[in-house]
């Protein structure tokens, strides 16, 4: 671009969203001869692999989570913004934030998916999903509080609703969540209450497909409902949810109608693109799926224009094989970078090939020493496949620090079976319950009124 003055200024590339495509793009234009701006709403990059480990007390939020700005403030010519992208004008080639409008020569859309109830969005408050740190916290709480819960009620068949969880979505975040779960109430708290038998509590796994990780070979998979169901989890295919209400979970399977009472209730059942997605459809007339992912061209830019380019989750690429790419991490990584290096390119007046995902294999982890792993030439299962899936994991997070964290967690999670972030925050409804204590409170003659605290 060529200022008034005759001068010729960097090249201005915009990235908005911080997850995996988002930085390994701004980390591959680190100390390029262009000027970087990458905007997210939050100022951290979250490992969302490991989100169910926070939800379910193994992590905490800061084991997985890494501040962008620590992350690239060696590279000098990037710039951190936190702020939302409302529209866009691609005509003029700016980004529009609130307050303000950024310029770019180069956008890259990198914001990812959030979590889809087909239609049936009053469910997400009774079952939530789990796509950012403030989902991992409240399932957290919710899973928590029911084992304390149960221990205080009295009532068999209200008991049971407590010690019943309900994981709707048999992918990976579903199998994880179960495992988790599982590992919890038959292991680290079956010592921790008097009044409850932790033994007792039940999983239920519901898949509307005929198998459980649908996306793996049918033979993983079934060894991946076994390793399951000897934890202690009953997995059920085939089961499409028709509703969910008064903590009772109504699902269709093989022609009947089955309900069960259920006081948590979790989401893990799809995906749908982010607000961006429909942004681009409408200012620059991209085609979308039927999720509101943005369908891209073999170099990973829009129809018609060259210069914006999405990734990631958000991305519908489909130019390889006969179905689209996974929303997986290493996809949008490699994205990521491939988009960086094709801007360099055409910088210098050079191209590059359209881009090719690189399948390094599938990774699920069940429990303790239990995982399936797909590298195409290998397939693995048991120790073996936990031992990958952990050694991966550590490879990608982002920071030494977390890195160290996370495998002296794990390592000490390994030999003690303890989880040390086991705590309830939040919005609590132990807190409501205490306040229409109160309120029904009658001092017996003689006393004064209860103190409100």
């Amino acid at each position: 671009m060529v200022e008034g003055n005759g001068t010729r200024s960097p090249h201005r590339v915009v990235i908005v969203g911080g997850g995996f495509g988002g930085l390994y793009a701004a980390k591959g234009l680190g100390r390029a001869p262009v000027e970087v701006t990458l905007v997210d709403k939050r100022n951290f990059h979250l490992f969302q692999p490991l989100l169910y480990q926070v939800a379910t007390g193994t992590l905490s939020p800061a084991d997985i989570s890494s501040p962008l700005r620590g992350i690239l403030n060696r590279f000098k010519n990037i710039q951190v913004l936190m702020d939302e992208v409302i529209d866009l004008d691609p005509a003029a080639q700016t980004i529009i934030l609130p307050g303000r409008e950024i310029p770019y020569d180069s956008l890259i859309v990198a914001t990812g998916v959030s979590h889809h109830y087909f239609g049936n969005d009053h469910w997400q408050p009774t079952a939530p999903g789990l796509k950012t740190v403030e989902d991992a916290l409240e399932m957290r709480r919710r899973i928590f509080m029911a084992f304390e819960a149960a221990e205080k009620e009295p009532d068999p068949e209200k008991r049971r609703a407590w010690l019943t969880f309900v994981i709707v979505g048999g992918g990976p975040t579903g199998v994880e969540l179960a495992g988790a779960i599982a590992e919890l109430a038959f292991n680290t708290l079956k010592h921790d209450f008097r009044n409850i038998d932790t033994a007792e509590t039940q999983i239920l796994l519901l898949e509307g497909l005929d198998r459980i990780l649908p996306p793996y070979l049918p033979e993983l998979s079934a060894k991946a409902a076994a390793a399951l169901q000897r934890l202690g989890i009953t997995v059920q295919t085939q089961s499409m949810v028709t509703d969910i209400a008064n903590d009772i979970v109504t699902y269709k399977r093989n022609g009947q109608m089955e309900a069960i009472a259920a006081k948590t209730i979790l989401w893990a059942a799809g995906v749908k693109a982010s607000a961006m997605g429909q942004v681009l459809a409408n200012r620059t007339h991209a085609s979308l799926d039927r999720s509101g992912r943005v369908i891209v061209e073999p170099d990973l830019s829009i129809a018609h224009h060259p210069n914006i380019f999405v990734i990631g989750d958000l991305a519908h690429f489909a130019h390889q094989g006969d179905k689209p790419l996974p929303g997986v991490a290493p996809v949008a990584v490699q994205e990521g970078e491939y988009v960086a290096r094709l801007i360099k390119k055409r910088l210098q007046g050079e191209s590059l090939p359209p881009f090719t995902y690189v399948d390094a294999g599938s990774l699920a982890v069940i429990g303790q020493n239990a995982a399936v792993v797909d590298l195409g030439f290998i397939r693995l299962t048991g120790a073996i496949a936990w031992l990958a899936w952990v050694f991966v994991h550590i490879y990608y997070l982002i920071e030494f620090d977390n890195k160290l964290i996370v495998m002296l967690q794990w390592g000490w999670n390994y030999f003690t079976r303890n989880r040390g972030a086991r705590l309830i925050t939040g919005e609590s409804s132990l807190s409501q319950d205490v306040q229409n204590t109160c309120d029904n409170y009658q001092a017996p003659a003689g006393m004064g009124s209860p103190v409100k605290v």
